[in-house]
């Protein structure tokens, strides 16, 4: 809706897989502006950020905020400093804020286009329950813009390629999770971030040689797992043939990814710990 073949799309890597499939099937070039690994976190590099943003073909930033899989709530100061260099060069951001419901004590989510009008007019908002509610089945989700040129385009686009029927079970289940589902909400972040404090825990006592990233937000956790030698695609099958254990090969998310393996902690404690115990059988068997 908001490029042309030929155009350039900017993403902050290691980033949501799917981005990179949705700006090639869109006949675009996929730029990619790498975070910076800072102790157990990331951070933006805004001056390479500037660099990107200035080549007359990058027309859109996908912006993913809270970010997956690097767990970063990225703070005002942050998503102002990245609104501003767009703003300049006339580069439209697109805010996937899908997990914004599940961040952590300590931590805010902002949303991007709240910030400022300029960043209003020139952003469009994703969101959806899907994540935190589980509701990834009923194919819903929540376009918002506030200009009413990219809204018309965002429109022609849905239509063009025929996802503009929803489905009502999706329409009746998002109303009831907006309206009634805060006390489950709250409940469930509070367990995810249980899980995460036992995740940690475990991987300082048995597994230290395989530090996690800080988790502000959603229930992926990043883990550096290049002590084994092997690539993130190998160990990923490795895992699941000798462990039975499925983890996400960190290259599914840019060449950045290398070397890291993305856990899934949305589930049972019990789960999670049968999963880390699998991964620290397997590491003491090479």
């Amino acid at each position: 809706a908001l490029t042309v073949p030929g155009d350039k799309v900017i993403v902050q890597t290691p980033v949501y897989n799917c981005f990179f499939s949705s700006i090639r099937n869109n006949g675009c070039e996929i730029v990619s502006n790498p975070l910076r690994r800072t102790a157990d976190t990331y951070e933006m590099d805004f001056d390479a950020l500037e660099r990107c943003a200035a080549d007359p073909r990058a027309k859109v930033m996908l912006l993913c905020n809270p970010h997956n899989p690097a767990g970063r709530v990225w703070t005002p100061d942050e998503l102002t400093r990245l609104g501003n260099i767009c703003l300049r060069n006339g580069v439209t951001v697109v805010a996937d804020e899908i997990h914004c419901e599940l961040v952590y004590q300590g931590f805010k989510y902002t949303p991007f286009a709240s910030l400022s009008d300029a960043f209003l007019h020139r952003s469009v908002t994703c969101v959806s329950p899907s994540k935190a509610f589980n509701i990834a089945g009923l194919q819903i989700a929540n376009i918002v813009a506030f200009d009413n040129d990219l809204r018309s385009r965002i429109d022609k686009a849905i239509n063009i390629n025929e996802v503009c029927d929803v489905n009502p079970f999706g329409v009746a289940a998002t109303i009831a999770a907006y309206n009634e589902g805060e006390e489950w909400l709250n409940q469930l972040v509070d367990y995810l971030h249980g899980n995460y404090e036992a995740m940690a825990e475990f991987c300082r006592r048995e597994l230290p040689e395989f530090p996690i990233t800080r988790l502000e937000g959603t229930y992926l956790v990043w883990m550096d797992c290049s002590s084994l030698g092997m690539p993130s695609d190998a160990l990923e099958h490795a895992l699941l043939d000798d462990a039975r254990l499925w983890l996400n090969a960190g290259t599914m998310y840019g060449a950045e990814g290398e070397g890291y393996m993305r856990w899934n902690i949305a589930c049972p404690r019990s789960v999670m710990l049968d999963g880390l115990n699998r991964f620290l059988n397997f590491v003491r068997s090479r």
